[in-house]
């Protein structure tokens, strides 16, 4: 009888839509304005712990737009430059040319900072920092580039914490790309034949408002939620008594979440005296929110300070989604992360995983013992840079092949033996390993194609190095940075892709999607041509005025069972 009265309701139903009784939604139009959000080290473990919490902009992106829980950055070197470089080239590391945050030049000997661009200079005077950056080290351009190509009249802008977050997202031919400078404001670099004064315009006003408020109060932050103070804890690091609170003991304008709020307010202040979105031509603004990420090294993901900066990242991003729902053309939101992240492993330990620990530094030591005496060298052949091994000799200048191979290949064999290293691949060997089959999940993505996703000739390690899970590759030091990302493993890949425009009805999105995604996701709806060898995919979005995305690659077969021997990382060795 059940089944009678729903299909007869049905019926009804068709009846009546047939008569023109019942409309489906009108589709919207393309709206005119982009907007990406990038949250540094916004793991989509961190966004389901706060997401019943939200109230805010993210409790309006989450709820009413489409969720993605189950986003990724599926490389292995998932840090802040490789992960803004996917969000909107639509490429993995491997062919934005940016593996890491710094790389060791193997003729020079010297790190390269990922931006770094001598040609140009700060429009600051306050030195330091990154020195002179630009966009050139990327090789891949964004959807930003796609549109000043395909409409000149589009104006595209990023602005970040961190010149990286708004340098990758923005692309090559941005009219403003800004990040926070303490003591000045936001800056800019500014290229041969332009001026400081000239590139600064759009936030010389701004500047001057935050020098001014900055003055009559000087910046600081306290508890605003009880349930933060609860999370208060002792801990000891690196042998130093250490209590969480709030405010930390050692204040910092970066490592608080008034580094979102401006940055942020700068958002605003470029959506509003730009226009944008309010003429013919559709444009781009790129944000990237970089206090997340500076808590997270400074305090952990699970204390008090990460507390309080989830509920202002909160508040902050509801003055974006209110502003957006005034746009002339219509807007349309995507917030993502460039990586996820995990715990300080001391706190890890405490809470139930033994096996969080920090690496054994030493490991490098007995690496150079051994090649020493094995190839008779005379200067240690092993530098490590933060994610993985290179071959060098005098002055960190890579040695030449073969000898190069032949003590990297002795190195891999070495670390086969060290508890600490679960995997080691050769930089040759990734650089002819083929990418994952269309359609495989990124969760499926064994650890070799994860590492060869994020190797680059001339700028990655002889040898890609995966610690195991959990194990963490930091001194550690109260006062700097205590807990890091970077790792091979799902804490620090898995992100949440979140899309929302005023209007969406919300939509949950339970399976696999990657960061790649999103540039092509973008360049459908609003018909300019993504470069045909971009690894994302087009997703449908639905509600607006456009085609369906073309038909994706076939799925992936099933993954053959594991070979005898195969260990989940939290099995006992």
């Amino acid at each position: 009888m059940t089944f009678r009265r729903c299909a007869g309701a049905l019926a009804g139903l068709a009846l009546l839509a047939a008569a023109g009784f019942v409309h489906a939604a009108e589709p919207k139009p393309v709206p005119k304005l982009v907007v990406v959000v990038s949250v540094d080290q916004f793991s989509a473990n961190l966004f389901s712990q706060y997401r019943s919490r939200f109230t805010g902009g993210l409790h309006v992106i989450a709820e009413q737009g489409l969720t993605y829980a189950n986003g990724w950055q599926s490389h292995m070197g998932t840090e802040t430059c490789p992960g803004h470089s996917t969000i909107l080239t639509g490429k993995h590391p491997n062919k934005t040319g940016i593996p890491a945050n710094d790389w060791v030049d193997p003729v020079t000997g010297k790190e390269v900072y990922c931006f770094t661009n001598t040609a140009n200079v700060l429009a600051d005077p306050l030195g330091g920092g990154n020195g002179p950056v630009g966009p050139d080290n990327m090789v891949a351009t964004t959807l930003g580039d796609w549109l000043k190509a395909a409409s000149p009249a589009s104006r595209v802008f990023g602005v970040s914490g961190k010149d990286r977050g708004a340098i990758a997202m923005a692309g090559h031919h941005a009219d403003g790309v800004y990040w926070w400078r303490e003591g000045f404001g936001f800056t800019t670099f500014v290229e041969p034949g332009q001026t400081a004064v000239d590139r600064l315009a759009p936030v010389a006003a701004l500047n001057a408002e935050l020098k001014a408020r900055f003055a009559a109060q000087p910046p600081g932050w306290a508890y605003a939620q009880e349930a933060c103070r609860k999370l208060e804890g002792d801990y000891v690091i690196a042998g130093e008594a250490w209590h969480t609170t709030v405010p930390p003991r050692r204040f910092a304008f970066d490592t608080s979440p008034l580094l979102d709020e401006v940055t942020v307010e700068a958002a605003l202040r470029l959506l509003a005296d730009q226009k944008l979105g309010a003429g013919p031509a559709t444009d781009l603004l790129a944000i990237s929110l970089s206090g997340t990420d500076r808590i997270g090294h400074s305090f952990g993901t699970q204390g008090p300070e990460m507390c309080e900066q989830m509920y202002r990242l909160d508040t902050a991003l509801g003055t974006l989604t209110r502003a957006l729902e005034s746009v002339p053309g219509g807007a349309v939101l995507v917030l993502t992360a460039d990586h996820g992240g995990s715990d300080f492993p001391e706190r890890l330990a405490q809470r139930g995983y033994p096996q969080a620990r920090r690496v054994d530094f030493k490991i490098i030591e007995r690496l150079n013992a051994g090649l020493k005496a094995r190839f008779k060298l005379e200067v240690d052949p092993v530098a490590y840079d933060g994610s993985g091994l290179m071959i060098v000799g005098k002055g960190k200048v890579r040695l030449p092949q073969p000898l190069r191979g032949k003590i990297a290949k002795a190195a891999v064999e070495m670390l086969a033996s060290e508890p600490d290293v679960e995997a080691a691949f050769l930089l040759d060997d990734l650089l002819k390993t083929p990418a994952p089959p269309a359609g495989t999940p990124p969760e499926l993505f064994t650890l070799q194609q994860r590492a060869a996703l994020s190797a680059v000739a001339g700028r990655s390690p002889d040898v890609a190095v995966i610690l195991k899970w959990g194990v963490f590759p930091l001194r550690a030091k109260v006062g700097g940075a205590i807990s890091t990302h970077g790792s091979a493993w799902d804490y620090d890949r898995r992100v949440p892709i979140l899309m929302w425009w005023p209007g969406a009805s919300g939509q949950e999105r339970m399976l696999s999607v990657d960061t790649t995604d999103i540039a092509p996701t973008l360049a459908h709806l609003i018909g300019v041509t993504a470069p045909a060898d971009i690894d994302g995919r087009c997703l449908d979005l639905g509600g607006f005025a456009v085609a369906a995305c073309p038909a994706p690659a076939p799925a992936a077969a099933a993954p053959e069972p594991q070979k005898p021997g195969f260990r989940w990382p939290w099995e006992k060795n």
